[in-house]
């Protein structure tokens, strides 16, 4: 397998890809393209391996199978190991984790806009409007509702990690680069996440490469 990804430091949805390829325990080879870049324009019409999703990363190549969009490589990847290395077991885990997991992809433009995943910034005085504010309460009652519920066993949102802490792995980052304020709770997981061999692994990455985005590099200013 080989999976495309962007710059690390910024690509948000790369990181959801890397860590579902982690999970699933296959082995894959990893290409970085450096999104945005002086001839990424180029080299998105050129690439026979960026064509399939119109130059967009994630993608990955299985043999001639080709999966693209974050939550595709993760439904795929379960499918090639066994979904229980993905989603919990019991029916009422299972149904809120994949409740979570689709409302991370499709909701929460305000707080990605406000707040770019910039892993290796820390940014004081960003200003949170009240659609930002929404998101953070909102991702904060899901996460809460998930450990009461279902985190007894361990220090993710559904005690072991799973397909939820993947997706909002980028969530994490962004709370921690903006200085968002959470509760007791919500640190202990997040720390929880950003301590993660494969999270570490790729914040070396991402703090290794010298890549600069600027419209990733000047959030707003409250």
């Amino acid at each position: 397998m080989k999976l495309i990804i962007g710059n690390k430091n910024y690509s948000s949805w790369s990181l959801r890809a890397w860590l579902a390829a982690k999970q699933s325990g296959l082995a894959f080879e990893e290409l970085t393209v450096p999104i945005y870049g002086e001839d990424w324009e180029q080299r998105k019409r050129s690439s026979d391996e960026l064509a399939p999703s119109s130059g967009k990363v994630p993608i990955l190549w299985d043999g001639d199978a080709v999966v693209w969009d974050s939550l595709a490589i993760i439904e795929y990847l379960a499918d090639k190991v066994g979904r229980d290395r993905f989603w919990p077991k019991a029916d009422e885990a299972r149904a809120m984790a994949r409740s979570m997991v689709a409302e991370m992809h499709s909701s929460y433009l305000p707080l990605r806009r406000t707040c770019p995943m910039n892993i290796r910034a820390r940014v004081e005085g960003v200003a949170i409007d009240g659609e930002v504010r929404a998101d953070v309460v909102r991702i904060l009652q899901l996460w809460a509702e998930a450990r009461a519920r279902f985190g007894k066993g361990g220090p993710f949102l559904f005690g072991t990690f799973c397909a939820a802490d993947v997706i909002y792995a980028p969530v994490v980052s962004r709370f921690l680069t903006y200085g968002i304020a959470v509760p007791g709770f919500a640190q202990v997981y997040m720390q929880a996440v950003w301590e993660h061999e494969w999270m570490q692994a790729w914040i070396a990455a991402a703090s290794a490469e010298d890549w600069v985005i600027e419209q990733f590099e000047t959030p707003v200013i409250g």
